[in-house]
Parts: structure tokens; C-alpha cells; sequence
């Protein structure tokens, strides 16, 4: 790292390794289970290991990380039941923010959506699983950000946070984009007929369907 792009000390240094671990952890770079050992990431961060320190106790706050009695702390591992549960939370959530962006989303919004249901549909037909995944999310993420419900939209994101080698591992799988797309297509319409109580539902159904996939 060039020492010119070092942060300095204390919270601004402590901010700049909790940001650079959540991003490792939430692209997969650090898989569940990996040790992370404070002296290595304070060199690779350009930090001290009292900032590092500091990040991790936050991300075990946030559910990513695991701070293990006298042994440290490692990529805290997601059990499949945990999933469930955690996707059972989100159906809540997000088939809320989904009702709420029925009523709340702009014309101009609700554009955006239909578009990005056609890229998915191309992506879909051309084979493109980590294209697919990347528009999925981004679905998800716009719902949130649409639906103006902020206090859902952070929780939510810790949620997904914690679902990333699970998300990964679904996205991979073969035959799950073309099970998905419709379910997401659903919600789309949905939201774009100004639909609150079906966008709810069509966003229940495809939970239910990422659960069933969880288990199986």
C-alpha cells in the first residue's frame, strides 16, 4: 500500500480495515471458518493491530465475524438451518419494502426495474450465472432503496451479509437461474403495477422457493 493512501489513527483507521474486511468477506475472498490473524491483516491494511482489532469486534457485532475464546477470530461459518432462519427474517423485511415500493417508487423507478427485469431474462438465456447473480442483488438493493424504508434496508443488509457463501453456492448451482427468474419476474410486475399486497406475496413465494433450494 502506498503510505501516501495510509488512513492515520484511531476511528478513521479503524473505519478504513472494517470497510477493506466486510468488502473481503462479502466478495468471498475470506471464506467461512478462515483465520484472521490480527498481525497479518494490520500489515497487509497499512494499520495498527489495535485498529484491526477494533473492526472485528465490530464485524462480530454484524454477524460476519467470530472472536473465539484465547484463539482469535475467523469468517464466522453460517449453518444451513441458521440460513433458513435468517431468510425467513428476510421474507418479512423484504416483502415489506417490496409493498412499500409499489407506493412509493417513482414512474421513473418503476422504469428502472422493467429494464433490469430484461437484463436478467438476457442474462438468463445467455448462460450468464454471475452476470444473473450481480442483477439479482441489484433487484434486491433497488426494492430497498425504493421502498424509502430505511430501517429495514439496514437490517437487511446485515442479513444478506451474513447469507454470502450461501448466496454464492446458489448462484452456482445448475438449473437455479431459471427457477428464480420467473419468481423475480413476479415481484417486478408486481411492484410496477403498483400491486402492494402482491408484490408482498411474490416476494414471499420466491423466499420460499430460496429455502426449499437451502435445504435440499
Amino acid at each position: 500500500m502506498d503510505p501516501s493512501a495510509r488512513p492515520g489513527t484511531g476511528e478513521q483507521a479503524k473505519q478504513h480495515a472494517l470497510k477493506l474486511l466486510r468488502d473481503a468477506i462479502l466478495r468471498g475472498d475470506m471464506v467461512p471458518a478462515q483465520r484472521l490473524v490480527e498481525n497479518e491483516l494490520a500489515e497487509q491494511f497499512g494499520v495498527t493491530r489495535a485498529s484491526i482489532r477494533a473492526a472485528l469486534i465490530d464485524l462480530a457485532a454484524e454477524g460476519l465475524v467470530e472472536r473465539i475464546r484465547n484463539r482469535g477470530s475467523r469468517v464466522r461459518v453460517v449453518s444451513v438451518d441458521e440460513a433458513v432462519a435468517i431468510t425467513e427474517c428476510r421474507m418479512v423485511l423484504e416483502g415489506l419494502c417490496a409493498a412499500k415500493a409499489a407506493v412509493e417508487a417513482t414512474d421513473e423507478q418503476l422504469d428502472r426495474l422493467r429494464r433490469l427485469g430484461g437484463e436478467m431474462s438476457k442474462a438468463v438465456a445467455g448462460g450468464e450465472s454471475m452476470t444473473y447473480s450481480q442483477l439479482n442483488r441489484e433487484l434486491h438493493s433497488l426494492l430497498r432503496e425504493y421502498s424509502g424504508q430505511s430501517v429495514a434496508d439496514e437490517l437487511l443488509q446485515r442479513l444478506h451479509a451474513q447469507l454470502v457463501r450461501h448466496r454464492f453456492q446458489l448462484a452456482l448451482r445448475p438449473g437455479r437461474p431459471q427457477k428464480s427468474l420467473p419468481e423475480h419476474l413476479a415481484i417486478i410486475d408486481a411492484v410496477t403495477a403498483r400491486d402492494p399486497n402482491a408484490a408482498d406475496q411474490a416476494v414471499r413465494a420466491h423466499l420460499t422457493s430460496v429455502i426449499t433450494a437451502l435445504r435440499e
